[in-house]
């Protein structure tokens, strides 16, 4: 089956027509490198999420990449402070532990 254009959710290189996106991940890279911030904003169907992705799969090498969904914390960890933080901590090392799991094979025993 040939390539199609996708006009909702992310864009696969093998199922769907593409804009080569290889030197703005290479530019990105560059900041990554250097420990700068960026940020990645522009309108539906720009393909954030697909940059995103494929930023993750472009990194993944050199190193530990993890995607934080903050909408799978509940509205009730954001009341304050002290509560975030522990959520935050607790979800934070449960992708890390999946990560790490992913890449060796060895899954944690407290995972």
């Amino acid at each position: 089956m040939g390539k199609i254009f996708n006009v909702s959710g992310d864009c696969k290189p093998n199922l769907h027509y593409m804009v080569d996106i290889s030197e703005r991940l290479r530019k990105i890279k560059e900041l990554v490198d250097r420990g700068e911030y960026f940020s990645i904003h522009r309108a539906r169907q720009y393909g954030k999420t697909t940059t995103l992705r494929a930023l993750k799969r472009y990194l993944q090498e050199e190193y530990i990449v993890l995607s934080l969904d903050f909408q799978k914390l509940d509205a009730a960890k954001f009341e304050n402070g002290n509560m975030f933080s522990l959520a935050f901590a607790s979800y934070f090392i449960r992708l890390l532990r999946r990560e790490c799991a992913d890449r060796t094979g060895v899954v944690s025993e407290t995972q």
